[in-house]
């Protein structure tokens, strides 16, 4: 029993920690920041002043997780985010394909207590900080009202993740909100007063058909002039959740000091169109079902913006520029939205797209002003426009674990973050990262730790891809279609498919590339060619005469002829994919890219793949045979098809695939990494979207590791990540490793890397 006495007055309990990073916010940015440093050594304390992880991808505000995939809505092939936020949403994808917000929760919880070094402060905000200089955080203060408890939080370095940048105005960093001026960087797109200088808060709802008459009665404050949104006309029952993204307000507000005051009239809005729904009487289906969930927390897109030593602009992402201290990769739309949000007779959203995905460099990522303080999230330095890019969540997933990195590496080198924008520094950051799975657009690290490029790589057997075989779907070209695929230099192969013609006619075959070796818009034609064909089946080989010019990705297009269809074949292949020119409604209104002149965005073609399960390849032969699936892949360059599919492919007859390393002498292995395929296109969309398996087909299922003597060295059953990583209890002496596939999740077995490091 405790009796305390009267007492003039008592202070709160205290809570002193040190660490070598504190991160403030917990949304996905600040949670890959953390887990990165954490597990590169680094003690780490992640403050959220929330009861859940996840920001705007938590169960608190439900909306999906995307990135440079975009709903497969533009030409960014493979592009998804690697590292940490894509072992989280694959994680999300094997445990919750149907996309349960409280299931994601879960996940970003275990990923973070399962962090030795992480420790995990929920529900406490950070509202002060001290310096030992003008330009030097040493502490954050933080208050948690659930134990009464006042932290301060010591550390040689911050990282600001909090989505207003608490941490960083409080210190006094340099900061940015509002649109610039179409004359301060250049940038066309950058929006007059008319449109408005800031992106407003969402807040979403979900409904429940419950079977048995369900009655609503608005609350008395909930809009009741449904008129008053000029698309009101475009609710109906089928959506749920984020599809909602367009009930946003806030845009002419504060939207930090006046988020209290969104909030409202984000709730006024959402009662009043359930209201709407539910007894206009315009809405039948209605009547059964109830409002199942609101959002309490609005979804923040946009307040403060902090000055980097760089920032990036509109030019530097619709030109692809190459930074020589690019940290991670954006490719999401350039994606502005009218301030008056909901309430704007425009449309909810302006996206222009770039031909392919962009890299960001790493004096984006921190203060200009304040030396030890980090960024991370939809705060990092970036023009207004820009930011229609860099904020979706996914990039600042990204984003985050280059900054986590970077705060061990600053350890390491006992350097400042500016101090790694540039030589040696530089480098080894940037080898980190691509060891971590992160892709550099631009930038290929050598490895040079990496003992495989010293052995000779072979296997039981290699593709030669000579056909796609037919299957028992078609497609009808309703809208052309094209199979990209890698060629050699030299003579171009000959491309066979079975059509089903309506009658006789000719169809228009196009052989393409794209203009940027690194790009997937086939805005170049290499050649055209006519093919006659006669009614009902028969099969079409295109031989084209051009030689090819450049090896790498080409498009193999079929024109648009409605008469005529195309088999389809249920085979999946690594690095190879069909496309069609048909546009996904839910990114673009168009198949091409039209905007208007002068505003600094390309025009061009949307290429598309569908989704699986009906995301199949086309029946296609080719002679000579594809062959760019050679063992050596694994040996170095990117964990994902750019110019070509990087992987080593097992022949689909192989019953038992092998891949072997063989060295001239021992070695001593201390650590091995495989990096197979997750299928680097398939959005994995977190929430609402559901998705048509746990584990992607191309993705390695059981597997063993064996020595020079065949000796099992190390089983794994039931793997589905991108990346897995072994490391023997005592140094594995041996000249030869073998990777012995036993079973895949449904594609012929593919390997991206095979890296051995010594022990």
């Amino acid at each position: 029993m405790l009796i305390e006495p009267p007492s003039d007055k008592r202070a709160l309990r205290a809570v002193e920690l040190d660490a070598g990073l504190i991160v403030v916010g917990g949304g996905l940015s600040g949670v890959c920041a953390a887990i990165a440093a954490a597990r590169h050594g680094l003690k780490v304390v992640l403050l959220q002043d929330r009861p859940v992880l996840g920001g705007n991808a938590s169960s608190e505000v439900r909306l999906w997780v995307l990135g440079a995939t975009s709903h497969l809505g533009n030409n960014n092939r493979w592009s998804r985010e690697g590292g940490i936020i894509n072992e989280i949403l694959e994680e999300n994808l094997y445990r919750n394909r149907q996309g349960n917000a409280m299931i994601f929760d879960s996940i970003l919880l275990e990923k973070c207590v399962e962090e030795k070094n992480l420790t995990l402060l929920l529900n406490t905000a950070a509202y002060e900080v001290e310096k030992s200089d003008p330009d030097t955080i040493s502490a954050v203060h933080a208050f948690c009202p659930q134990n009464s408890t006042r932290y301060i939080l010591r550390a040689p370095r911050f990282c600001d993740a909090s989505g207003d940048g608490l941490v960083a105005f409080m210190a006094g960093a340099a900061f940015r909100m509002g649109a610039e001026s179409k004359e301060e960087f250049g940038e066309g797109f950058a929006p007059d007063a008319q449109y408005g200088q800031l992106l407003g808060h969402s807040m979403y709802f979900s409904t429940k058909d419950v079977g048995v008459p369900v009655k609503f009665t608005a609350p008395s404050w909930a809009l009741k002039d449904i008129t008053k949104i000029p698309r009101y006309r475009q609710f109906n029952t089928n959506m749920q959740g984020c599809n909602f993204w367009w009930i946003e307000y806030g845009g002419r507000l504060d939207t930090v000091h006046q988020t209290e005051e969104i909030k409202w009239e984000l709730w006024k809005v959402v009662y009043g169109v359930w209201d709407y729904i539910k007894n206009s009487g315009n809405f039948p289906e209605a009547e059964t079902m109830t409002l199942e969930w609101v959002g309490h927390v609005p979804g923040k897109r946009e307040s403060r913006r902090f000055e980097g030593d760089y920032i990036i602009r509109q030019q530097d992402l619709v030109e692809q520029r190459v930074f020589d201290d690019v940290v991670t990769h954006g490719g999401w739309a350039v994606d502005l939205h009218p301030a008056d949000g909901i309430y704007s007779e425009l449309s909810g959203c302006t996206q222009w797209h770039s031909k392919g995905v962009y890299g960001i460099p790493w004096r984006c990522f921190y203060s200009r002003n304040i030396k030890n303080l980090l960024l991370a999230g939809r705060i990092i330095s970036a023009s207004h426009v820009a930011f229609g890019s860099t904020r979706v969540m996914a990039t600042c997933g990204a984003g985050g674990q280059a900054v986590g990195l970077a705060a061990a590496l600053c350890e390491e080198f006992g350097c400042l973050p500016a101090d790694l924008a540039s030589g040696d520094k530089l480098r080894e950051f940037q080898l980190r990262l691509e060891q971590d799975g992160q892709y550099l657009p631009g930038k290929s690290p050598a490895d040079t730790s990496d003992l495989s490029a010293e052995a000779r790589a072979s296997a039981s057997s290699c593709l030669r891809l000579s056909d796609l075989p037919a299957g028992d779907a078609w497609v009808r070209l309703d809208s052309a279609w094209a199979m990209l695929v890698p060629l050699q230099a030299g003579a171009c192969p000959s491309f066979g498919v079975e059509i089903s013609a309506e009658r006789a006619g000719s169809l228009r075959v196009e052989l393409r590339r794209s203009a940027n070796a690194n790009n997937f818009t086939p805005e170049v034609v290499v050649e055209a060619i006519e093919l006659p064909f006669g009614e009902g089946q028969s099969k079409l080989i295109a031989r084209f005469a051009a030689e090819i010019d450049r090896e790498g990705y080409h498009f193999v297009k079929f024109c648009e002829e409605p008469a005529v269809q195309v088999r389809l074949s249920e085979r999946r292949i690594t690095g190879v994919v069909a496309v069609t020119n048909a546009f996904n409604k839910a990114v673009a209104t168009s198949s091409v890219q039209s905007p208007p002149d002068g505003i600094g965005i390309d025009s061009f073609e949307f290429w598309l793949p569908k989704r699986r399960p009906e995301g199949r390849n086309l029946a296609m032969s080719f002679e000579p045979a594809l062959e760019f699936f050679d063992p050596a892949n694994v040996q170095g360059g990117s964990a994902r098809p750019i110019e070509s599919p990087n992987a080593w492919v097992a022949d689909p007859a192989d019953p038992a695939p092998e891949l072997h390393l063989d060295w001239a002498s021992p070695m001593a292995l201390g650590r091995v990494l495989l990096e197979f395929d997750p299928d680097w296109d398939h959005p994995m969309e977190s929430v609402l979207m559901t998705h048509p398996e746990e584990v992607v087909p191309f993705m390695v299922k059981d597997f063993d590791l064996l020595d020079a003597s065949g000796v099992l060295l190390h089983s794994v059953r039931n793997h589905h990540g991108a990346r897995y990583e072994w490391r023997p209890e005592s140094a594995l002496e041996t000249r030869r490793l073998t990777l012995r596939v036993l079973s895949t999740h449904g594609a012929p077995a593919s390997v991206f890397r095979f890296r051995c490091y010594p022990a």
